[in-house]
Parts: structure tokens; C-alpha cells; sequence
């Protein structure tokens, strides 16, 4: 049995701590926070990571918390359609893609760990501030453990905590992360910013649509986070995205703005069955949110340290694929450490998985991802497009979308091998 010690109670970190637990490792989590709660507007998770989850047992959870996504359609700002797709079990996929509130999704996860590892190895209120390796020889005993310091946010006190393993799941910000590779700089900017909010509103398009508008000079992303009630109404998340330099060394993250602010640069976006801009200025809060990553690093694994999700490879938001990956890092550290007593080497042949797919995907958000088909448009419609454009082959942005499903890990083809028997 390895024991593991995961700074950061996050969607990764849980995620992975429920799998090494099942795969009989011994395992606590230690969450910064100190009252864990329903934060935060909306989040996707993909049919390859709902997988994991489904291994988990925690399908039912998702059906009561959130939506089942079935269509996701790309438009121009003026709402004509340029490309539309079916998702999750209406694609063919064995499982189903969801659409949810990450609060929601954080607490049934954290819920579900206390569930699984039991309260005493759920720790709250510790921040990690620092770790040592120690690979000593006492009286012809070996001592390879990892000893990592926490501050009790409660007390102030410190902490030590050793283990066989420590994974750094602490978010972009990861002390772990940090420690590791002393030299990172600060985020990498993307010249962006994503205002988010979510309101009570009439559901559209069947209430299980998701739907990006716009282009490089200004977008929208728009999906319900709840099944519509009896009345057709739904909570509605939505994102604004527009061109705004970041000085990041100065930078608020999260800071709430006025809804109606963000609404004046979108009150031309009435497509009918959706006013974007009414959508947004009806919101109770905005929150802003400087789109950044961080450059992928050759190295997550040294000795008996590595790191996972956000800390591993913090990426942009196109394709939703931040919390997906995540979750399949969890499920691949569980099958590295599974089975061997070679600790190191479990944790290289972990880092060999999921480093390489994981980079390559960042960089690929670079470009907008699939979302880049929507510039696409904007930059060779000539204004003749009426009901749906066609100023791009249809061919082209099914290729292309096929592409990013290939890349990430989600086409039809992939997902149809994993549900395979054996």
C-alpha cells in the first residue's frame, strides 16, 4: 500500500484520490480552503472524463446536478449558424457529456471523497507552502518518503505531513509547481478577458444546446446548467470574451464587475429565441476572469513528487477541456502507482501518459481551439450567408472539429474502444 498525500481538493485532486483509494492505495487530501462550498458559474465535462466518473459511481449524481449536454452549435455574432454537432449519447458516445454549475460539481465530488477515504483524511484549511524529499539510511533502514508542510489557515500553525507520494493538484498557482520549477514566471497572458455569470432565464433550443457566437473581436459562449423546471426556465450560464491587455503583475482574479457593463458591448445580439445581451445585464453579478495558462514544462515528476491537473497544465478554456483532462490524470496516476513498488519510476510512467497530450492540447487552445472556425467565418463571409453560412465547406469545419475531438481524446472512434470489453 502507498500512502499519498494530494495538496489541493479540487476537481483533480478529488478525482484522483477516489481512484488511488479504490486501487487500494492510502490516500489524504488536503484542500486550502477551510469551508468548502458551491462557488462559481459553469463548467463541461466531456464524455472521456464522464467515463471516469461513471467508474466511480457517480453517474446518478451528475443526472440530479446537472445537464445532459446533446447539441453544441458555433454562429456568427448576427446568429446565423456556421456549424452544429450533436454531443454526448445523441453522437453515439457511450457516455454522456454534462453541462454544470462547478460548485455543484465540486461538492458532490467532495462529498463523494468523505464518502469513500471517511472525514479524517479529508483535511480543509491547509495550504501547502513548501516540501522536502528525504532518501536517508538510519541504522540499515531506508526512509524514502516526502515530507510536505501545510499551514493551518485556522491557526497559522505548520504542519508536516509524510508520505511515499506528494501530488501537487493546487491550480495555477500550484506552491508545488512552483518549488519544482522555481524559473516559471508568472501566467502567460492571452489578451483576452471572460466575464461570467449565470441567471434564471427561459430555456432555449431544447434546453440542451450549447452555443458559441462571434469571433476573435468578441464572442459568447451560452449553455443552461439545469434541467428547465415546469415553468421552461433554467439556470443559464454564459461567458463574454473580449480583447483586453493584462498587466499580470497586478492582476484581480475573480473580481465582480456590473452585468450591465458587460451587456452594453452585446445588446445587438438578439437572435430571437435568446437575447445575449438581455441574458447578461438580467444577471445578479459578473465575474472577470483574465483568460491565461502557463507554458507546458518538460518535467511534472521528480523522485516522489508530480503534479496533476491545473498545476500540471493549466490551459485556456476553448474546447472545455480543463476539468476533463483533470479527471483522466487522476485515473492514469491510480493505474501508474497501481501494482509496483518503484515509486519514481510509476510516477515517469505517468508523466509519459498524460504530459505530451496534455501539452499538445494547450498549445492548441492557443488557436482557439475548435472554436477557431468562428474567425474562420468572420474573415471570408462576404455578407451573401443568409439562413446558414456556407462561405466555409461544411467538409472543412468537420474536419476540423473532428480534429480537436481526435487531439483531446473524445472522437467516436476512441470512446467506442474504451467501452469495449477487456
Amino acid at each position: 500500500m502507498t500512502s499519498v498525500t494530494i495538496a489541493g481538493g479540487g476537481i483533480g485532486g478529488l478525482v484522483a484520490a477516489m481512484c488511488l483509494h479504490d486501487a487500494g492505495h492510502e490516500v489524504d487530501v488536503f484542500e486550502s480552503v477551510v469551508e468548502p462550498s458551491e462557488l462559481g458559474v459553469g463548467i463541461n465535462v466531456l464524455p472521456h472524463s464522464v467515463r471516469v466518473l461513471d467508474d466511480l459511481g457517480l453517474l446518478p449524481a451528475l443526472d440530479a446536478a446537472g445537464v445532459r449536454t446533446e447539441a453544441l452549435a458555433f454562429l456568427s455574432r448576427d446568429g446565423i449558424r456556421i456549424w452544429e454537432e450533436p454531443r454526448g449519447l445523441a453522437a453515439g458516445t457511450p457516455w454522456p457529456q454534462f453541462s454544470i454549475h462547478r460548485g455543484k460539481l465540486q461538492m458532490l465530488l467532495w462529498q463523494a471523497a468523505l464518502d469513500r477515504l471517511g472525514p479524517e483524511r479529508c483535511h480543509t484549511g491547509m495550504r501547502l507552502t513548501s516540501f522536502k524529499q528525504n532518501d536517508s539510511q538510519h541504522n540499515g533502514d531506508i526512509d524514502d518518503t516526502v515530507t510536505a508542510t501545510f499551514q493551518d489557515r485556522r491557526s497559522g500553525v505548520d504542519i508536516e505531513v509524510a508520505s511515499d507520494v506528494l501530488v501537487g493538484a493546487d491550480g495555477i498557482h500550484s506552491a508545488v509547481r512552483q518549488q519544482l520549477h522555481p524559473d516559471q514566471g508568472l501566467p502567460h497572458p492571452s489578451g483576452l478577458v471572460l466575464w461570467r455569470g449565470a441567471v434564471r432565464a427561459r430555456a432555449f433550443l431544447g434546453g440542451r444546446t450549447m452555443f458559441m457566437a462571434g469571433d476573435d473581436g468578441q464572442k459568447a459562449v451560452v449553455y443552461p446548467i439545469s434541467d428547465p423546471d415546469d415553468d421552461g426556465m433554467a439556470l443559464i450560464n454564459w461567458v463574454a470574451e473580449r480583447p483586453m491587455d493584462v498587466d499580470m503583475t497586478t492582476v484581480s482574479w475573480n473580481r465582480e464587475v456590473d452585468p450591465a457593463w458587460v451587456a452594453d458591448s452585446f445588446t445587438e445580439w438578439d437572435y430571437g429565441w435568446l437575447d445575449v445581451g438581455a441574458l447578461i445585464a438580467s444577471s445578479d453579478a459578473a465575474y472577470e476572469f483574465p483568460m491565461v495558462d502557463r507554458h507546458p514544462v518538460d518535467r511534472w515528476s521528480f523522485g516522489r513528487v508530480t503534479l496533476l491537473g491545473d498545476a500540471a497544465h493549466p490551459m485556456r478554456p476553448n474546447g472545455s477541456n480543463g476539468s476533463s483532462q483533470a479527471i483522466l490524470d487522476g485515473e492514469a496516476l491510480a493505474a501508474a502507482l497501481t501494482g509496483t513498488g518503484d515509486i519514481p519510476a510509476a510516477l515517469t510512467a505517468y508523466e509519459s501518459a498524460r504530459l505530451e497530450p496534455t501539452a499538445k492540447l494547450t498549445l492548441a487552445n492557443r488557436q482557439a481551439g475548435p472554436e477557431r472556425v468562428m474567425q474562420w467565418v468572420a474573415e471570408r463571409c462576404a455578407g451573401a450567408c443568409i439562413d446558414e453560412h456556407t462561405c466555409v465547406d461544411s467538409a472543412v469545419l468537420e474536419r476540423e472539429a473532428n480534429a480537436y475531438k481526435q487531439l483531446a481524446g473524445f472522437d467516436l472512434a476512441t470512446l467506442q474502444a474504451m467501452a469495449e470489453p477487456g
